[in-house]
């Protein structure tokens, strides 16, 4: 049926599109999603609200169902991060020539330009490379398109993942690169770090994390860096930029192109959200020519001797060749850019250097404590920031047991594993104070039935 104001809901439009793509019909562009995931039935929507009082209180009745682990002590993580948001973040992103600046013009800009040119520049000498995209949606779109990048840089169509990465971030990595890139997933060594990798010359890059999705710090980057470039392919590494007051940059060992999210830096976790993705890479022009979105640098401008702000090498995005682009574009998390530049130009060098050793230092005593009060923590003698893992006899239980304490525990990973987060926000308190839960939650006549057996080493999540 048609609909009024959307001209292509016509029968006859909307079947000469399908015929122009050789589709046979709609279902056909949701093929690949599983069945069990799509919904067979009319969604489940109240009557039409007659009024906007009514509305409101619906929506906030909805709203009202959600925790805000804030009210809570979190130790959630798991790509989402509770570091500690300065008031200046927020005001800055607030503002409404940023905030409402979606895709403006020069002549409109109002200092967006310039405000997404320095955090790049921050971005840039944090990470210790040339060029930096403006944000994409968020650290997993980032690594499917480095990955592109490279396979589109070598010509070739596979690539070898470190099974070292959240299940979430591996499926989409998987969808973005299908179905014309082939995925193969790397064994995980005893240490956590990624395990013995054989490439040959079909592979486009070797994908590592570091920290991994246990919070292991990858210590071979030279070496792996090394295995890569000997089978002509890219070292592509995935990183949290928060960890590079303390852990060297990819860059420095031999990383060829860095990716991440941006989340920890000066953004709240609101639903999952506040994600935003990078890229960066060496001034390399090939590998430049692959970055499909928005790159800011100076630029001179028609009155001689003055200089602005904006694109650079436009000529290689969707929006210049529209169809025949290598990717679209898409729309830029610039919002979370900016922020990201407002806290980078607040902490400096010293600041980002002593918030990565607290993390360090905290995250370290949290697994001393752990172990003590019974629970199993994985991969203990490898360098981890901000998360680690622990073995219990009932992840489930363990987890309700604390939330029932007014205790977020962590993020659940199997049946008997858990995922710690711990950041600068946790103080010694907050840990002893877990710590304490989870020896009495353990000692409880349920959980000391069945004693936590450390996994094997070689799984991964």
């Amino acid at each position: 049926m048609s609909h009024p104001y959307i001209p292509n809901a016509g029968p006859e439009t909307r079947a000469a599109m399908l015929a122009e793509i050789g589709a046979p019909d709609i279902a056909e562009f949701y093929r690949d999603i599983p069945a069990d995931l799509r919904l067979d039935r009319p969604l489940d929507l109240p009557e039409p609200f007659a009024d906007e009082r009514g509305l409101t209180r619906h929506v906030r009745g909805l709203l009202a169902r959600n925790t805000d682990p804030a009210a809570l002590l979190s130790f959630l993580g798991h790509g989402c991060y509770p570091h500690y948001v300065p008031a200046v973040c927020d005001e800055v992103n607030g503002r409404g020539e940023f905030l409402t600046a979606y895709a403006g013009e020069p002549y409109e800009d109002h200092g967006r330009f310039q405000a997404l040119f320095e955090y790049v520049s921050m971005m840039a000498e944090l990470l210790e490379m040339d060029v930096v995209n403006v944000p994409v949606y968020d650290g997993y779109q980032a690594a499917g398109t480095a990955l592109r990048m490279a396979a589109r840089r070598t010509g070739r169509n596979r690539v070898m993942v470190s099974g070292a990465v959240a299940a979430d971030k591996l499926a989409k990595i998987r969808d973005y690169l299908a179905p014309d890139v082939e995925v193969l997933l790397a064994p995980v060594a005893d240490s956590g770090e990624l395990g013995e990798v054989r490439l040959d010359d079909t592979f486009a890059a070797l994908y590592l994390e570091t920290p991994t999705v246990h919070g292991v710090v990858e210590t071979r980057g030279r070496e792996l860096a090394a295995l890569a470039h000997g089978a002509g392919a890219l070292l592509v590494v995935g990183t949290d930029p928060i960890s590079l007051g303390v852990l060297a940059p990819p860059a420095s060992y031999g990383a060829d192109l860095v990716c991440g999210d941006i989340q920890s830096l000066g953004m709240h976790p609101q639903y999952g959200g506040g994600q935003a993705g990078f890229i960066a890479s060496h001034d390399d022009e090939r590998l430049v020519a692959e970055f499909p979105s928005r790159l800011f640098g100076i630029a001179p401008t028609e009155v001689p001797g003055e200089y602005g702000f904006g694109d650079v090498f436009y000529d290689r995005t969707s929006f210049a060749l529209r169809e025949e682009g290598k990717e679209w574009v898409g729309t830029a998390a610039a919002l979370w850019g900016i922020t990201a530049g407002v806290y980078l130009a607040l902490m400096g060098p010293r600041g980002m250097r002593e918030l990565g050793e607290t993390i360090l230092a905290r995250t370290r005593y949290a697994m001393g404590a752990l172990d003590a009060a019974g629970a199993v923590v994985r991969h203990r003698e490898s360098v981890h920031f901000r998360e680690f893992a622990v073995e219990v006899p009932d992840a489930d239980a363990l987890l309700a047991a604390l939330r029932g304490r007014g205790i977020l525990g962590g993020v659940r990973l199997g049946p008997r594993e858990v995922l710690v987060c711990v950041t600068e926000q946790h103080s010694v308190a907050d840990i002893d104070t877990l710590a304490v839960a989870v020896r009495e939650a353990l000692a409880a006549p349920a959980a000391a039935a069945a004693p936590a057996v450390p996994s094997t080493a070689g799984d991964a999540q």
